[in-house]
């Protein structure tokens, strides 16, 4: 790390804290609008009813009171979790969160009767305009609904059910340490041991991963038990095929476009073993291990402080787009980013809307580029946030599928930015960073498909143990890493939060990476041109359905080949690698 302290995000634009009277208010004003919408749903007798003529009006109050109340949601809902991201042992910030769950139950509540509602209108008769797609996707939603009474049920028992096992995950990860070096660190900071070019430390590091998540393994295994065993109940009780149904109408794709994507990604596999061997010729090992992945390769002597990352990224996103740079430049200006490892803060990294079109970013930041790309990435997210700030609420609403759209265009400027500008000697460990990044999304992400998708076929039997998670995990990782690697990681399955928050939160990763190679593809085609089209792409992803949005483009989702296309790309890099480390 930098002698310089590592950012932490400001969130005093938001409030100055949970005893600020602007907070107490925004408390009070949501409070309000969620009590006031149950009497403005009786009102126009809002449920399984036939279509009025008088529901064209009901339709637009309604769906102005819910904008309203989703706007003034999202301030209060990032100023409190992200201070429990940040520090999970802040016992007023947890209240809080748990206070406004149970709150929110009021909509949650009126779900059930929105959506059989909703599913009854005529988009024509309403003029429907933009939320067109909402009406489409309830008619979807109400044939899969319980009984009103059983759903208003089934979200009032989430909070002591699938969101409190959720909670127990991330506060239970957060507390975690391990000791390296003889020096006790946040598991977070262990994890980023992966990135040490000394052999030792990264074993070593491994190693004391792996103990300290045994050590949580039944509070974490049972925790995972709890999240999929209430999925997958509701989904058997609301009829859906299978637990992945549900998940990709979620995701506005087919299970055609899935199935297209996933061939390809399988047949893929050969040219991902040949960069595994070829990074441990580099590393001078028969087979990479597992602490290898990440291991940092070539002679470059070059670190990437916080300062030098954030300018590099400013810079080659003004070659891309002026306003994608400016968000950028905002960002690092104004704090939007909480980059600190420390204990109590949960792993990874993500980016969350805070209202007005602005974000707020956490990270766990280390001297690599990985980690500057990482920035980079999450950036993207928030130049998103940016280009849908004219939409209401329920207009921003996108899938997964859609999620990483600008993301994967930011990283993707960024990395090849630097493989074009850097010194020749430093352009493998850039290659290599990304491509470790690729192959994370590419081959990692289908472990962790198969992985889920084992899960979800044996649980409905019972509760699997924390032995049987790991067997699972490992059988995973050999389908797609195979014999390329000398070892694995059996307790992947607790150090993603994904699996305990969405299920099938992967395959949109993989998604999201062919998809935007695609899309910078026709950057580099059409230059200039391009950006308006591609603002109005990210401005629409919560109006059109996946494919209609790829069509804009040329692409047909639904052909293994589009997705071939993506990944010759990376076959492309894949190869380049493999003569830099001759």
């Amino acid at each position: 790390m930098t002698e310089k302290k590592l950012p932490h995000w400001d969130l005093s634009p938001l409030f100055a804290s949970l005893d600020d009277p602007a907070f107490t208010a925004a408390w009070t004003d949501l409070q309000a609008r969620l009590q006031a919408l149950e009497p403005l749903f009786n009102e126009h007798e809002v449920g399984p009813r036939p279509m009025r003529d008088s529901d064209r009006a009901a339709f637009e109050e309604i769906t102005t009171a819910i904008n309203g109340l989703l706007e003034a949601f999202l301030p209060v809902r990032a100023f409190v979790s992200g201070q429990v991201d940040t520090d999970s042992t802040n016992q007023a910030a947890q209240a809080r969160l748990s206070e406004l769950q149970r709150m929110f139950l009021l909509y949650e509540r009126l779900r059930p009767r929105l959506t059989a509602w909703l599913a009854r209108l005529d988009p024509e008769r309403i003029s429907a305009g933009p939320y067109k797609l909402m009406l489409d996707e309830a008619r979807v939603q109400a044939e899969h609904m319980m009984s009103e009474p059983e759903e208003i049920l089934a979200a009032e028992l989430r909070l002591s059910g699938g969101s409190a096992w959720t909670k127990l995950h991330g506060n239970v990860s957060s507390l975690i340490t391990a000791t390296v070096g003889g020096k006790e660190l946040p598991i977070t900071a262990v994890r980023n041991l992966a990135h040490s070019p000394d052999p030792k430390v990264r074993k070593e590091a491994y190693d004391a991963e792996l103990a300290a998540w045994k050590a949580h393994e039944v509070p974490l295994a049972a925790a995972l038990n709890g999240v999929k065993g209430e999925a997958s109940t509701l989904n058997r009780k609301r009829k859906w095929r299978d637990d992945l149904e549900p998940v990709l109408v979620r995701n506005r794709i087919s299970p055609q476009v899935l199935a297209a994507m996933q061939e390809a990604v399988v047949a893929s596999f050969p040219v991902w073993h040949r960069y595994f061997r070829a990074k441990a010729r580099l590393l001078g090992k028969p087979k990479l291990d597992w602490w290898d992945l990440a291991a940092p390769v070539g002679t470059s002597e070059k670190t990437w402080t916080w300062d030098e990352g954030a300018a590099f990224i400013v810079e080659q996103l003004h070659t891309f787009s002026p306003s994608d740079a400016a968000v950028a430049e905002t960002a690092f200006r104004d704090r939007w980013i909480d980059a600190e490892p420390r204990k109590g803060k949960r792993g990874g990294a993500y980016c969350m809307p805070i209202g007005g079109g602005k974000s707020r970013i956490l990270a766990n930041f280390e001297e690599s580029f990985d980690s500057v790309s990482t920035i980079a990435h999450e950036l993207g997210h928030a130049y998103h946030n940016h280009c849908l700030r004219e939409r209401p609420p329920l207009l921003r609403m996108y899938p997964m599928t859609l999620a990483e759209t600008a993301s994967i265009m930011n990283e993707t400027i960024v990395v090849q930015a630097a493989l074009k500008t850097l010194p020749a000697k430093e352009q493998l460990p850039v290659l290599e960073a990304d491509l470790q990044g690729a192959a994370q999304v590419v081959v990692d992400i289908h472990s962790r498909f198969l992985f889920e998708k084992a899960v979800f076929e044996k649980r409905p039997g019972r509760e699997l143990s924390a032995d049987e998670f790991c067997g699972l995990m490992l059988d995973a990782q050999r389908a797609t890493y195979g014999d390329a690697l000398a070892t694995y990681h059996p307790y992947m399955w607790a150090v993603k939060p994904h699996y305990y928050g969405t299920d099938f939160y992967n395959f949109p990763y993989t998604f999201g990476l062919l998809f935007g190679l695609a899309l910078y593809q026709k950057y580099v085609q059409e230059g200039e041109a391009f950006v308006a089209r591609y603002d109005d792409l990210l401005a629409s992803v919560g109006i059109y359905p996946a494919q209609e949005l790829a069509g804009r483009f040329g692409f047909d989702l639904e052909s293994r080949s589009f997705w071939e296309g993506g990944l010759a790309v990376l076959g492309e890099r894949v190869a380049r690698f493999e003569q830099l480390a001759k």
